[in-house]
């Protein structure tokens, strides 16, 4: 299996392949998966609190000024921040700093060992980097979660523009194995996977992050090919 943008992981840890090439263009959430892999313990005290927050992020920031962004103590920050600030957010400055402000949460959960983790994350490769790099054999599985077509798209550096839509409706189209694409259902989304060849179908998804907390529905497209 092969997941070019793998954001979450709820797919490929729901399907449990033995083997899976998980890439993502956010190095940071590459980092926190090697890290599982490796069996994460965050020591450190992890709270609910406004000052910590800050704190916490003003020590990444630095980690990641300082060149010590692959370090587990990034990895247990990255994961701080993911939970605990503003909606769920994951953004970066032109700067590349993680500036996602303090959330607004009654009660979090958090985890400090990953362990469990690490058996099944073993038989996995974990790449950063832009997905056409990626090294596919003709008949893997590709599944494809890119950033939506939607005005927020400052996940990574660089962000995610139409161009990347258009590059990676190409070359997708182009794998010679099972495809299966989601994006939202915008009418230029239906109209370049169309042109490609895919066959569309369409389901209303729940919105789990944005940049304003809506929770609407929205109408969402998955376009498959060789299937």
């Amino acid at each position: 299996m092969v997941e070019p943008f793998c954001g979450g992981l709820a797919v490929t840890l729901g399907l449990r392949p033995a083997r899976a090439l998980l890439n993502d263009a956010n190095p940071h959430v590459i980092n926190f998966y090697r890290w599982l892999a490796r069996g994460l313990v965050i020591d450190s005290r992890l709270e609910n609190d406004e000052g910590a927050f800050y704190r916490h992020r003003d020590r990444f920031n630095e980690l990641l000024r300082s060149g010590q962004s692959e370090s587990s103590e990034a990895a247990g920050l990255f994961y701080y921040l993911n939970r605990t600030g503003y909606n769920g957010l994951c953004r970066f400055n032109r700067s590349g700093a993680f500036n996602v402000p303090f959330g607004r949460y009654h009660r979090i959960r958090y985890v400090h060992d990953f362990t469990s983790y690490s058996a099944a994350f073993a038989a996995w490769t974990f790449e950063s980097g832009d997905f056409t790099s990626l090294t596919i054999a003709p008949s893997d599985f590709v599944y494809a979660d890119p950033p939506y077509d939607v005005d927020f798209t400052h996940y990574a550096r660089g962000g995610f523009s139409w161009a990347d839509q258009e590059r990676t409706a190409a070359w997708l189209a182009q794998h010679q194995g099972p495809v299966v694409l989601v994006n939202q259902s915008t009418p230029r989304i239906r109209k370049l996977y169309r042109s490609h060849g895919f066959d569309l179908r369409f389901v209303n998804g729940p919105r789990h992050i944005n940049c304003t907390g809506d929770r609407t529905p929205a109408r969402e497209v998955i376009a498959t090919r060789n299937m």
